[in-house]
């Protein structure tokens, strides 16, 4: 009877381990340019340690009192650090993971509580340990070349990875419908005359807020725009906006909805923790940014009316609120909400290339509307701005800057030949140029 009853507690206990067991429900690797993200689903807080070791390199994490559900997917074969993902259990209740490397690698660790539609999550990043620190958080300055520069167009594709943002009306997700427009938008500013396209994710993999406007800074971007899809509870909301920052709150209720929501991308990706010294920086310089949000509102009625005619704008106006996607300093930045993927018409119109391309020809009108007018020192559409005297017409400018009539008019957008004193032309390229 001694030996049932040893026995019967025995199984007791293995019951209980088993039920506070951790499950890895899924694992997840989303490759970046500069750096490859690891995501661990898991059913629970989790205890786990890592380490490295050389020759070769390999990563290793134990995770206490865990076990795998399901097999693991392998990483992709365009990521540049990381090559196999191996699993074993370890010690009769714990599991151990091991990543082959296929370079020496620096990595960060942190956990992720439940928010949002995800459970807990351990999430690991992993960065070349050859590369460079993070960019540090410098002013944008003129080419120093000598000659005229190009206008550099930060494009920001909200979202990506394990972000998905905004849900359809039949399940597409933000992430790639913005991906989409943003891509189709690089392919036009590049072929743009005194233009250069930089985009701040050109994949799918999650980067954080902070970290696109530093891309952008780093490159010494002339203004930057983020491209996002919305969704709203009643399917009958629809429509275009665009935001521009506001250091004294929001325009309206929706406004401030929508920035709380947009914010909380990192709490759903995951933030790390290597660029808090930047952000204290970008805090002291926020005392700089009242000219520019100025710019930004200027730059984003010029967009605003060139994406009037696309169809209803869910606000009329440029509309202020706090994303921090929007506070570099000491650039001019939008956040465009193309639409409501809750509602059904607009998502047809999000998924169609067609839509998509006008709606990138339409944000890079008033890109150029915008520097026509206010165009950064040193730039070639500084350099060829012509400001009409009287007695001036279109073939003298011709003639003078050694570029067609027709060119100038496409330029400008001009339907007919009257030119008006004072009024400023931006003269494309010469025929040779």
């Amino acid at each position: 009877m001694k030996k049932l009853t040893v026995f019967l507690c025995s199984a007791v206990v293995c019951a209980g381990a088993l039920a506070d067991s951790i499950t890895v429900k899924n694992l997840r690797t989303w490759p970046a340019p500069d750096n490859t993200r690891v995501v661990f689903d898991v059913s629970g807080a989790v205890d786990y340690q890592l380490f490295s070791l050389d020759n070769p390199p390999r990563l290793v994490v134990d995770l206490s009192n865990a076990r795998l559900d399901d097999t693991v997917t392998q990483p992709s074969d365009k990521d540049g650090i990381l090559k196999g993902i191996r699993s074993a259990p370890r010690n009769g209740s714990d599991l151990r993971v091991v990543f082959d490397l296929a370079v020496k690698a620096k990595y960060k660790s942190f956990s992720l509580k439940p928010t949002d539609g995800y459970g807990d999550r351990l999430v690991i990043d992993l960065y070349d340990a050859a590369e460079t620190t993070a960019p540090r958080l410098v002013k944008t300055l003129p080419d120093s070349s000598g000659g005229p520069r190009d206008i550099v167009v930060a494009i920001d594709a909200g979202h990506g990875g394990e972000d998905p943002g905004a849900r359809g009306y039949s399940g597409v997700y933000e992430k790639d419908v913005v991906l989409a427009i943003a891509k189709q938008l690089q392919t036009l500013v590049r072929r743009e005359p005194g233009m250069r396209p930089v985009m701040t994710r050109s994949g799918d993999y999650f980067i954080s807020l902070r970290k696109r406007t530093l891309k952008a800074r780093q490159e010494k971007a002339d203004i930057f725009v983020s491209i996002h899809a919305d969704s709203f509870r009643d399917r009958r909301v629809s429509g275009t906006s665009l935001y521009v920052l506001s250091k004294h709150g929001a325009t309206d209720e929706a406004a401030r909805w929508l920035a709380e929501k947009e914010n909380s991308s990192d709490l759903i990706g995951g933030v790390s923790l290597d660029d808090k010294d930047d952000l204290l920086a970008s805090v002291l310089l926020d005392l700089s940014q009242t000219a520019t949000i100025e710019a930004s509102y200027a730059a984003g009625e010029a967009v605003l009316q060139r994406l009037h005619p696309l169809g209803m704008l869910h606000k009329t106006t440029v509309q202020q609120a706090g994303f921090v996607v929007l506070k570099s300093p000491d650039i001019p930045s939008l956040l465009v909400e193309t639409a409501y993927l809750s509602n059904p018409k607009d998502e047809r119109k999000l998924r169609s290339p067609r839509h998509q391309r006008k709606l990138a020809e339409a944000i890079l009108d008033g890109i150029r509307d915008y520097f026509s007018k206010s165009p950064p020192a040193g730039t070639l559409f500084a350099a060829r701005r012509h400001v009409i005297t009287p007695g001036e017409t279109l073939s003298q400018l011709a003639v003078h800057y050694r570029v067609s009539v027709a060119r100038i008019k496409a330029a400008n957008h001009l339907k007919g030949d009257v030119l008006n004193i004072g009024q400023v032309l931006r003269i494309p390229p010469d025929s040779e140029g």
